[in-house]
């Protein structure tokens, strides 16, 4: 449970909200490269942290970021003609570069030397991982653009689902570092089997019917890696069925991957109240599942489940998300919704806007959540003091080693070292458990 300050803390990203000002510190996964894929093609609006901006891909395929009203009399720059290596306002002819220069004034005396005088609002960006990430801080504060980690390596390959929700990001994040709810929310899609954790075309199993996972935290300087741990369904006297999933501050949550992929999260505030949500499908050497698979298994179809700006245009609060009630007593489904993220948009949309967390009433269950406020409210406090964003500090380890991780393994084994990489493993080495599943634990009971 938090304050109403604290809550406001978490949650708030706009204009000067402390939780905003961190976040621009980041390189911002702000859209998919495939929403700008063409040279001189359809500029895209796009909201950062209240920020109303237009994104276009140049002649040149460069990428430009800029603020999406036109400096001059402030139309939208989204309606422009993308031609010749610039961003054209229909108004009066201004041209505009990636950089934010204003390179044509048609409507001025040539020779006035006006342009050289006017600098449009413009962000640095990169492209990686099927991604344009924005860098929105103060140009002096900027750090070293690094993969991602659904993008370690050049042949990495990512299908990614893409929706515009109307929610808070606190609570999405919170949902993909939940992972009790899977065995209940998700239940008719992550089904007991014997054998591994694998991935069908219709559903992913795992080897467990453990609803109650005993949860335990390991806080890292860019975030935080915590196990779930379940009953096998065969071999439970000694080993155990463990899944971490690696929250990496504060737009992308690793889940514990399959046999056939791995799986990540990437959040991102459009607003106080609005987020852009991103389920990622990866493998780090080849395509193990293709976009246009991945977003029917999601049942998040661009054209039929979203527009073409990932707008929910199926299922979405007004109609209960086409919840099938008939479904639900057959047996079939948990929910009656079809489609874990769509279950998942359910939950966290019906929390309101901004989740109120002032009259919560926690439980064991909740200790990656409880430490995900944590992080973040003891970050946000450093940066306010004068210290590093956190994820920026010197000793970092870079995202590309950072992994999640699912298996059936010995209870004597130590979960805090398995799937890390071997600069994980010395930086964890040394580091004491978190304390907060003892207190969450005494508190519960």
């Amino acid at each position: 449970m938090l304050t109403a300050e604290e809550n406001d803390l978490l949650t708030r990203v706009e204009g000067h909200a402390p939780m905003g000002r961190l976040m621009r510190r980041h390189w911002v996964p702000a859209l998919l490269s495939e929403q700008v894929a063409e040279p001189d093609g359809k500029p895209v609006r796009v909201t950062l942290f209240g920020e109303r901006l237009v994104a276009y891909r140049d002649t040149n395929g460069r990428v430009g970021v800029l603020g999406e009203m036109c400096p001059h009399r402030k139309a939208s720059l989204a309606f422009g003609r993308n031609e010749k290596c610039g961003l054209r306002c229909l108004y009066h002819g201004w041209k505009i570069d990636v950089d934010g220069n204003v390179t044509e004034m048609p409507s001025e005396p040539k020779g006035s030397g006006f342009a050289e005088r006017v600098k449009h609002k413009s962000y640095p960006t990169r492209e990686a991982g099927g991604f344009v990430f924005v860098f929105m801080g103060a140009p002096e504060d900027m750090p070293e653009f690094e993969p991602p980690p659904w993008a370690p390596t050049p042949e990495a390959h990512a299908a990614i689902v893409r929706i515009d929700l109307p929610c808070n990001w606190a609570q999405i994040m919170e949902g993909q570092i939940d992972s009790a709810h899977s065995s209940s929310l998700h239940s008719s899609d992550m089904r007991p089997a014997r054998g591994e954790a694998e991935a069908k075309d219709t559903h992913w199993v795992r080897p467990s019917t453990d609803k109650n996972p005993r949860i335990q935290v390991q806080v890292t300087n860019y975030g935080m890696r915590y196990a779930a741990i379940r009953r096998p369904i065969t071999e439970a006297a000694v080993k155990d069925y463990v899944r971490i999933t690696t929250f990496v501050a504060p737009f992308t949550a690793l889940i514990p991957p399959n046999a056939t992929y791995n799986v990540a999260t990437v959040i991102v505030p459009k607003d106080d109240q609005n987020s852009y949500f991103h389920f990622i499908a990866w493998h780090e050497s080849r395509e193990a599942i293709s976009t246009a698979a991945w977003r029917k298994f999601c049942v998040v179809e661009v054209g039929v489940d979203v527009d073409e700006n990932f707008r929910p245009i199926k299922r979405h609060a007004s109609n209960d998300y086409l919840q099938d009630r008939a479904w639900m007593k057959s047996g079939d489904s948990f929910t009656g919704i079809p489609g874990i993220p769509n279950q998942d948009i359910a939950m966290w949309e019906s929390m309101g806007p901004i989740a109120d967390r002032t009259s919560e009433r926690l439980g064991a269950s909740d200790i990656a959540v409880v430490q995900f406020r944590r992080i973040m409210l003891d970050a946000l406090a450093r940066f306010e003091e004068g210290g590093e964003p956190i994820g920026q500090t010197r000793d970092k380890l870079p995202q590309a080693k950072l992994r999640s991780y699912q298996g059936v393994v010995p209870k004597t084994e130590d979960w805090r070292k398995l799937g890390a990489s071997k600069e994980e493993v010395q930086y964890l080495d040394g580091m004491e458990p978190d304390e907060t599943e003892r207190e969450m634990a005494e508190a519960a009971g």
